[in-house]
């Protein structure tokens, strides 16, 4: 039998240094756990009990099988004999173990279970399901999965075939995570709440109003750091105008615009364009659904821009 690698062999905790992170990684409450498991049995299918006389549950039930080799698997890597009472089938050992696991083992469970969801649940041939009250397809699972971990405010997501931490990103390490170094620990409190609750609405899946309150962050940046030079401005300016300011004022040095001779057309044509297009008016007709992918994206766009102009703002004063 092929020996999993664990999640907790492969990663070892990173160095916060102190700072700041919209998301934690240690914390899996009972509510998000049992979340997951209407997951497992949704893609899995729950276990059948065997009936006197009959052949069929080896035969049509694939999800007793799928339990079965979840849980033989799992006490192997954990080096135990059962994952909870003994007398308990597969399928509920999984479930009573993970609601009492720490946080550590939890997510080797979720880890490895999700990795079987997305390999062996796949190869299951559609008649073998017959009989079984299966919702979910394997993609399905994992997508469920990933909301979860956002809705609750947990840096992991499950990628390519494994967990992986948010932080392991380099997007999430080196600008999400910097923008909020930058707000939290200068004068820019109001720009910080503002991103803060841009991620606050992309876990809840609220993508319109994750994408205005990322504008409004950038915005905001753009106004502490007018106000903090004395630049007048209109309180009511766009994104556009704001950045005119900016730049006119010379926020980026002259002998370095060469080198930023898109960041203009990036921040005019780039968030402020995805909001207004998205996000700030009304939907119309048609009804309008933004996907999580371009929520993502403004938000790390946000993030780029709001490092650059306070960190610009800081090294000019």
């Amino acid at each position: 039998m092929k020996v999993y690698e664990l999640l907790s062999r492969r990663t070892k905790r990173r160095d916060e240094a102190g700072r700041p992170d919209v998301y934690q990684y240690d914390n899996l409450p009972l509510e998000f756990r049992v979340q997951v498991i209407h997951i497992w049995v949704d893609a899995i299918g729950p276990w059948y009990p065997a009936r006197p006389h009959s052949r069929y549950v080896r035969r049509f039930h694939a999800s007793n099988a799928l339990w079965q080799a979840i849980h033989d698997q799992l006490v192997r890597e954990f080096g135990v004999f059962s994952l909870a009472k003994a007398h308990d089938n597969p399928c509920v050992q999984c479930r009573d173990y993970l609601q009492e696991a720490d946080s550590k083992k939890a997510l080797d469970t979720i880890d490895f279970t999700f990795s079987f969801i997305d390999r062996a649940v796949r190869q299951v041939r559609d008649e073998e399901w017959l009989r079984t009250d299966v919702k979910l397809t394997a993609d399905e699972a994992i997508a469920q999965l990933n909301y979860r971990f956002r809705e609750h405010g947990i840096g992991w997501q499950f990628q390519d075939g494994k967990l992986r931490r948010a932080d392991s990103d380099y997007i999430h390490e080196e600008v999400v995570k910097e923008a909020l170094w930058v707000l939290r620990h200068s004068s820019f409190r109001g720009p910080a709440q503002e991103f803060e609750t841009a991620h606050q609405h992309y876990r809840a899946g609220r993508y319109e109003d994750a994408i205005a309150n990322a504008l409004k962050a950038f915005e905001s940046t753009i106004k502490v750091v007018c106000d903090a030079r004395g630049w007048p401005h209109d309180p009511n300016a766009t994104a556009s105008q704001l950045i005119k300011v900016v730049f006119d004022r010379g926020l980026v040095p002259a002998e370095m615009q060469s080198h930023f001779s898109g960041l203009r057309t990036t921040l005019e044509g780039g968030l402020p364009t995805v909001r207004n297009r998205q996000a700030a008016h009304g939907q119309g007709v048609l009804l309008r659904t933004v996907p999580d992918y371009l929520a993502a994206y403004a938000l790390h766009l946000a993030a780029a821009n709001i490092v650059l102009l306070a960190a610009a703002h800081e090294a000019t004063q």
